[in-house]
């Protein structure tokens, strides 16, 4: 099994523990579920394009709405997941410190589109707009609308 792989079925086991807690949430668990997941592919490909890693790329777009799956809100539920991601990640024993701190970054700073990070954090943020777009969610923000069209651009070269 690889590590994607491993991380998703743990993730899918944390979202199916909320599937019976009443908790108002923002967005739906069906939702969660496959965009982790398609997340997950737009940012291998992205990766690879990119020069990037594309399993921690990957999984670093697999877990980067943990805050919302834990808390179902969406308001600062980047910021709210940093801390209860790391402690996901090192239990799960499948990273270094050095990957659990790369990943929980990435996914403490996706939603900050205007700001330039890593470059894994840039393929979330961009994996997060792309799987947005192509499942019609809407994309509010001037930011989430500017990176899609630069991924657009950047995907039909």
């Amino acid at each position: 099994m690889n590590r994607v792989f491993e991380i998703q079925e743990k993730i899918l086991d944390k979202i199916a523990e909320f599937e019976s807690a009443d908790i108002q949430r923002d967005i739906t668990l069906s939702w969660e579920r496959i965009h982790l997941a398609s997340c997950a592919a737009v940012g291998r490909i992205l990766a690879l394009k990119r020069g990037a890693d594309p399993e921690l790329s990957a999984i670093a777009c697999s877990v980067h709405d943990y805050g919302r799956i834990i808390t179902g809100k969406q308001r600062d539920h980047a910021m709210a997941g940093y801390e209860p991601l790391k402690l996901f990640l090192e239990e799960s024993g499948c990273f270094t410190p050095d990957e659990v701190e790369l990943l929980a970054t990435a996914a403490k700073k996706h939603s900050s589109k205007k700001e330039v990070g890593s470059p894994i954090e840039e393929i979330v943020k961009d994996a997060d707009v792309f799987d947005c777009y192509q499942y019609g969610m809407p994309l509010d923000r001037e930011e989430q609308r500017a990176r899609l069209k630069t991924i657009l651009e950047e995907i039909s070269h």
